[in-house]
């Protein structure tokens, strides 16, 4: 059986004390395939942002809240681990400032000067050793299986779950699985869990 890594949820990147910058992930998508991979006997380590769900008290669960934590913390326990299911949504940009201090209105518009946060997948793609794999996660608008593939060769993942928007803070999903060549390996539809479960299979069988 497999040590999986799963990262889930969305990240904040904050302004000032109060207020930050998010997305409506709900980390449902990470429970399900929490759940999926116990069921089949893996061990599960959950990197999560801040989140309502309840995990599956037979996984780890490591919280997170910046993208820059999920990193750190991804970082420090992939090595453990034979394979990642990233399904996190961080955050792709913070401000360049964080006031120390709440931001009070004055009657002008407020300008924010943004930069963008790093690349977890990417970055833990740079260092994973032969043997271990990669499943990432791509939510697109448009151009979505050209983004999906791209993303799967930038990111060094083995295969890339496609979905859209529509999956935000949503009970069920719909997606397609490609692989290296561009191919869909598979189509899924359904609640997060059997979704999870059916990708959980195709990791099984090429990549486990």
């Amino acid at each position: 059986m497999a040590r999986i890594l799963i990262t889930s949820g969305p990240t904040r990147q904050y302004l000032d004390p109060i207020r930050y910058l998010t997305n409506a992930s709900s980390g449902r998508m990470g429970q399900a395939l929490a759940n999926a991979a116990l069921d089949l006997g893996h061990d599960v380590v959950i990197l999560s942002g801040p989140v309502t769900v309840d995990y599956p008290s037979g996984a780890e669960v490591i919280p997170t809240v910046s993208t820059e934590e999920l990193l750190e913390a991804g970082q420090r326990v992939f090595s453990e681990c034979d394979g990642l299911i990233a399904a996190a949504a961080p955050c792709d940009y913070r401000p360049q400032r964080v006031e120390s201090q709440k931001i009070s209105k004055t009657g002008e518009p407020l300008v924010l000067h943004l930069v963008e946060t790093p690349d977890v997948v990417a970055t833990l793609g740079q260092d994973k050793r032969p043997e271990q794999w990669m499943v990432g996660f791509a939510l697109e608008t448009e151009d979505q299986r050209f983004r999906a593939l791209a993303k799967l060769e930038r990111k060094s993942c083995d295969l890339m779950v496609l979905n859209g928007p529509e999956a935000m803070d949503a009970v069920d999903n719909s997606v397609e699985v490609i692989d290296p060549n561009g191919s869909v390996v598979q189509a899924l539809n359904g609640s997060k869990l059997e979704v999870s479960r059916g990708i959980l299979r195709i990791i099984q069988t090429r990549l486990i």
